[in-house]
């Protein structure tokens, strides 16, 4: 169904004034322009309100409560790798019936996009604890010292991994919130071991590692 023409305000007080002024439905139409059934329909929407304002209540109403999407949010924060069907499941257990499409329109209108999850490796809280406080006693260092730094790295890539895709729902700049990323491990079978470097001039070369690595 195609949404009706919403009329200025002042365009309807125009309607009301020739109308007072004994001018017929067809004569005030030609007069403005406007077809004549509108013309009737704002004519007697003033005799029965008394007013030409656009009342409380029109629109399409919303299919969700301020309650529902209140817990939607709350739910997300909490999970974020809860799917959108799966909230619409907790919503018809307790009488909400709405789709999945609405449910994730909400969330982008709250903030909650769906996003991929970015890798990081999966750490112990001990080596947790160990960057934090290498990162604390670095941070004062000056420019000429990073100068001279070469970070390294090797990585175990999987040729036959998992090929599931599951998002977050994140807000924004909170992509390296623990609870948004994917942990990685190296293992598995039918994969390939990489070695690479970087340093403040830029990286190195990906070389791959022959052999048996210590």
């Amino acid at each position: 169904m195609v949404k009706s023409r919403e009329w200025s305000r002042k365009t309807r007080e125009e309607v009301i004034t020739l109308h007072r002024k004994d001018n017929g439905y067809k004569k005030i139409a030609k007069m403005l322009n406007i077809p004549r059934d509108t013309i009737g329909s704002i004519i007697r929407k003033f005799k029965a309100k008394g007013t030409v304002e656009t009342l409380p209540g029109r629109g399409r109403k919303k299919m969700l409560t301020s309650t529902a999407v209140r817990y939607l949010k709350r739910r997300v924060e909490k999970s974020p790798r809860v799917t959108a069907e799966e909230l619409r499941k907790d919503l018809s257990d307790v009488g909400t019936e709405v789709s999945a499409q609405t449910i994730r329109r909400t969330l982008r209108n709250e903030g909650l996009h769906a996003r991929t999850p970015r890798r990081t490796a999966l750490l112990s809280p001990k080596n947790k604890k160990s960057r934090l406080q290498y990162a604390k006693s670095h941070v004062d260092k000056p420019q000429k010292f990073w100068d001279s730094v070469l970070w390294t790295d090797e990585t175990k890539l999987e040729l036959f991994g998992p090929m599931d895709q599951r998002y977050v729902r994140r807000r924004k700049n909170k992509a390296c919130e623990e609870k948004n990323t994917l942990p990685t491990v190296k293992h598995g079978g039918g994969s390939i071991m990489l070695w690479g470097c970087f340093a403040s001039a830029g990286t190195g070369k990906l070389q791959r590692v022959q052999g048996p690595t210590k």
